[in-house]
């Protein structure tokens, strides 16, 4: 059996050496796909947490501007009176109770407004001594637009709990999202409603998730396969 040459020690060697980074590429999109997953897995436990400080609503969105994703599912403060009244049907609260709620425009200072979902629109009349014209300050939840329709637009029926449906009807500067409150007080009183809940974030892991596992396999499957290939091809040649 004779030696092999210097060419083919050589061409050996950078074949070798081809494997091996064919085989790291592979590895290196596996670990690439893999922080993804980890990336999409922590994002969405961040968003179904939610930050018991209460900030000003300025501090985090600004009127006429979308509403940042770090302002979404954030517990607000703001004042003002409101300058309207809506009901929104067959709303959904966290315990999956459906509804009609009243939604005020709460206009803040000057010239900006932002819906506040004030609770049930049974209750309404409840605080009758409450007028549009006196100063509500207000804690809740603040929350970005909803995209589905629950219901028909009509005179004093909104379909969504969304400002841009509500433009033509004011001349204020609107908040992007809506707050539902968890608390109205006046000069310090509270005013007694009940309260609906958010509803729910969804904590399930989206289909995504998945997807970055299976290119993680898929990825160490072909770096496996380009590491085998040498050994089978000197199996099936010898």
């Amino acid at each position: 059996m004779t030696a092999p040459t210097n060419k083919a020690r050589t061409t050996s060697f950078w074949q070798a050496v081809s494997v091996l980074l064919i085989a790291a590429v592979f590895f290196s999109l596996g670990f690439w796909q893999l922080d993804r997953a980890k990336a999409l897995k922590q994002s969405l436990k961040s968003a179904t947490q939610v930050d018991q400080l209460r900030v000003p609503l300025e501090s985090l969105a600004a009127a006429r501007e979308s509403l940042p994703a770090a302002a979404v599912n954030r517990l607000v403060k703001v004042s003002g009176h409101y300058v309207a009244d809506f009901r929104a049907p067959n709303q959904v609260d966290g315990s999956k109770k459906v509804g009609d709620w009243e939604v005020g425009l709460l206009q803040v200072g000057t010239n900006a407004g932002i819906l506040v979902v004030r609770g049930v629109w049974s209750e309404r009349l409840l605080n009758p001594e409450i007028s549009q014209a006196m100063v509500i300050a207000i804690e809740g939840q603040l929350l970005d637009h909803q995209v589905d329709d629950h219901a028909e637009n009509s005179d004093g029926v909104i379909s969504r709990l969304d400002s841009a449906l509500i433009v033509s009807k004011t001349d204020l500067d609107l908040f992007d999202g809506y707050i539902v409150a968890s608390a109205e007080s006046r000069g310090g009183a509270p005013i007694d409603r009940t309260r609906p809940s958010p509803e729910k974030l969804n904590s399930r892991i989206p289909g995504f998730y998945w997807q970055h596992l299976s290119y993680v396999i898929i990825w160490w499957l072909m770096a496996g396969v380009v590491l085998y290939l040498p050994f089978y091809r000197r199996r099936v040649t010898s």
